[in-house]
């Protein structure tokens, strides 16, 4: 792989992941012989066997004594959960606000070289420096704690990096954004603002977590009699605090369920979050409770099969089952490419007799990412002589440029991952590219997404396989009939068996044909099988050949 070497006078951005996708987000700063690397997160998947997806960062990888450091901006999956996949890799120092370590900590202390990871806890709007690059944390506001843009100072000027934000005047949890900060910094001279996507399509602006508490309180209240259960993300903290309050509010006790979230709020207690959340109590309690007194506050709102809501819904939680006419509120927007799993666990929820109410029907849920008024905002803030759209599909990146042009940033350029961009006043715009890929977590290791490995899978979830075992002699006779397997093609045994009487003669034929030479035989039995399930069938399996030759 071609390797890129930023001079003094560069100043580069190389997004290997989340450029033209919403996940997976790592990025690349480079300048004066250094690369410095922002986020390093995963995507999920359910195809082949392989739940995870994350960048491949071999670019870097083959000349990691010349990145400085990752810095985390916040703690979502799409930002740090390939850390305890990649790391290993990289080998490098991390640096994050208290809260965003402490999920990493966490995570990494699953692995065996975990405490071997050197991470720096950087304190909420505070300045460090990893040479060349002078660094400044400033807190902005998302749906999680300690959300954080990035200063990133050389020589040549300021990049700010957005990291994923919105504009809320009134966070139920943690810090405001940092309107002065921002506002001093667009003072000076901001190159370029590399920045969130995700909303670009959406007017207006995403709303307050006060917003939430009041209609979520007006819905909860109107439940006298049953229980009530919320469903949202794990990561989303304030959320969670702000159903416990409500639950005080209203007299309900709160039991918090799902492995994650637990984790969540430990880690935000640990971290000086929390202190005055309700007490919470166990499953056991919860459930021996009146159901007009407790609220269940759990994991699972886009279905995902091994969190609580669909374990739940499939009557395979160990310690809380729901009936006829329990409230069953979704807190939590859907996630594209999650609408089927969801639409099966409302249709599960349904049939147990449970009532749903959810965001798109009843304002309980508002967004972490900044629409079209804050992405102005943003802009008249800091004045940036370039928009650098990043976070989202192409089509997100081409509004919010698109956008950015008509609130008068004269300069956009909307990035691929692998395009080196130059950011530097003057001369915006593609230097480079570089490979790029997709690795998939694959039980303890990582494999490409374009190897054999997947394809192979693919073909065999499609087209099924045929096993064929054939001996023969020196002579090009069969010594015995065929061990013949045939998967994921033909369910009846009778015509299964079928199938391998009118496939002995053709094989013995191709062994007769092609003996002489043990490739050449495979090939043409490997072929002749082929082409009879393609034409029997339509099908093109997975073929597997095995000559024994035998005396």
């Amino acid at each position: 792989m071609t390797y890129l070497i930023p001079k003094k006078q560069d100043m580069w951005f190389l997004p290997l992941g989340g450029s033209g996708e919403i996940g997976m987000n790592l990025n690349l700063y480079g300048h004066d012989g250094k690369w410095l690397m922002v986020d390093m997160g995963i995507n999920f998947n359910d195809k082949h066997g392989i739940d995870v997806i994350t960048p491949d960062p071999s670019f870097i990888e083959d000349h990691k004594e010349d990145l400085v450091g990752l810095v985390v901006t916040h703690a979502h999956e799409d930002h740090i959960g390939a850390i305890p996949h990649l790391w290993p890799y990289l080998e490098c120092p991390i640096y994050a606000t208290p809260f965003t370590a402490e999920i990493i900590k966490r995570k990494l202390a699953e692995k065996p070289w975990g405490k071997d990871v050197p991470i720096h806890i950087i304190q909420l709007n505070t300045k460090f420096s990893l040479s060349p690059f002078d660094l400044e944390f400033i807190h902005l506001t998302h749906s999680t704690l300690e959300p954080n843009a990035l200063a990133i100072t050389t020589p040549l000027g300021t990049v700010l990096h957005s990291g994923d934000w919105k504009i809320d005047p009134s966070p139920m949890l943690g810090q405001s954004t940092c309107e002065k900060r921002l506002k001093q910094l667009g003072d000076g001279e901001i190159m370029a603002l590399v920045c969130d996507s995700t909303n670009a399509f959406n007017e207006g602006s995403s709303g307050s977590e006060e917003d939430v508490y009041n209609n979520l309180l007006k819905v909860v209240e109107s439940e006298s009699q049953n229980r009530v259960v919320i469903g949202c993300f794990a990561s989303n903290v304030a959320r969670i605090y702000t159903a416990c309050k409500i639950a005080e509010k209203v007299g309900r006790r709160v039991c918090l369920v799902g492995r994650s979230m637990l984790n969540m709020v430990s880690a935000a207690k640990e971290t000086g979050y929390l202190k005055d959340l309700p007490n919470t109590i166990d499953e056991r309690t919860a459930m021996d409770l009146p159901r007009d007194k407790v609220m269940f506050i759990l994991t699972g709102s886009q279905g995902e099969d091994r969190a609580a809501l669909s374990r739940i819904s499939n009557k395979r939680h160990p310690g809380v089952q729901l009936d006829a006419h329990d409230l069953i509120i979704f807190s939590s927007r859907v996630i594209p490419g999650n609408e089927k799993s969801i639409g099966a666990l409302h249709n599960r929820l349904l049939k147990m007799g449970c009532r749903l109410v959810v965001a798109s029907n009843d304002d309980i849920h508002v967004s972490g990412h900044p629409a079209k008024q804050e992405l102005k905002q943003m802009y008249e803030w800091i004045r940036p002589l370039a928009l650098i759209p990043t976070h989202g599909e192409y089509r997100h990146m081409k509004e919010q440029a698109d956008w950015a042009k008509k609130c008068g940033i004269k300069k956009t350029y909307i990035p691929e991952n692998g395009l080196v961009v130059n950011l530097t006043p003057g001369n915006v715009g593609l230097v480079d590219q570089v490979e790029v890929g997709r690795l998939g977590v694959d039980g303890n290791g990582l494999i490409a997404m374009d190897s054999n490995v997947v394809r192979d899978r693919e073909r065999l979830g499609t087209n099924g396989s045929v096993f064929a075992t054939v001996f023969y002699n020196k002579n090009g006779e069969l010594t015995r009939p065929p061990i013949i397997n045939i998967m994921g093609i033909i369910d009846d045994k009778d015509e299964h068996a079928e199938i391998i009487s009118e496939l002995e003669p053709i094989i013995r034929s191709q062994v007769r044909s092609s003996y002489s030479s043990k490739s050449d035989c495979h090939k043409t039995v490997e072929s002749a099988l082929r082409q009879y399930m393609r034409r029997t069938f339509e099908k093109r399996p997975l073929t597997c050949i095995h000559l024994v030759k035998e005396s």
